[in-house]
């Protein structure tokens, strides 16, 4: 019957060559110490155990096994991780082609649009005629008067009416008008 070596005998004369084996696949020196030390004490358990005797072969296949499992593990893992940046680069795009192609003067404009549309139809006929005249039309007060036969503070009465209610309509929006107005 063969004596079981002590564990410290097979780590001083197995470690060194089985370290430079393992890193040489895993290239990380940390994840190489633990896979030797982790098979060394399989290995001597093995001897120990009396299943198997003392092999170089039986340990550099232990080995070569491990850090087989461990570059499986890593590619799975990295994998993993071009899946998730391929999504999360999917995601940005996405984010960044919507921000690019939303257009808030557009969006706003269409709004705006419409209450003034709607507020210029609840005016009275006479005032709402006079403020697409000055507006729309582009005529001066004066003609407006003469059109109207109506005074010209007559004409700036009916004017200031309609721009009070489209303030008190529009007054969500002046804000971002104004931003607008100032910074282009």
């Amino acid at each position: 019957m063969k004596k079981t070596p002590d564990f410290k005998d097979i780590y001083e004369q197995c470690y060194l060559r089985s370290f430079l084996f393992v890193k040489s696949y895993v290239h990380d020196k940390m994840v190489a110490e633990d896979i030797v030390a982790e098979t060394l004490v399989k290995y001597w358990l093995l001897l120990s155990s009396g299943e198997k005797e003392a092999s170089e072969s039986l340990l550099i296949t232990m080995l070569k096994n491990k850090s087989l499992d461990h570059i499986k593990h890593e590619i799975v893992r990295i994998n993993f991780m071009d899946t998730i940046t391929e999504y999360n680069q999917r995601e940005l795009d996405i984010r960044l082609s919507t921000l690019e192609a939303c257009d808030p003067v557009e969006i706003y404009s269409n709004e705006i649009h419409a209450i003034v549309k709607k507020t210029l139809e609840s005016l009275p006929p006479l005032t709402r005629k006079i403020f697409e005249m000055s507006r729309f039309e582009n005529k001066s007060i004066l003609e407006i008067a003469e059109a109207t036969n109506l005074t010209t503070k007559g004409v700036e009465y009916h004017i200031t009416k309609s721009i009070k209610e489209l303030r008190i309509r529009l007054k969500d929006y002046l804000p971002l008008l104004s931003f607008y107005l100032y910074n282009f």
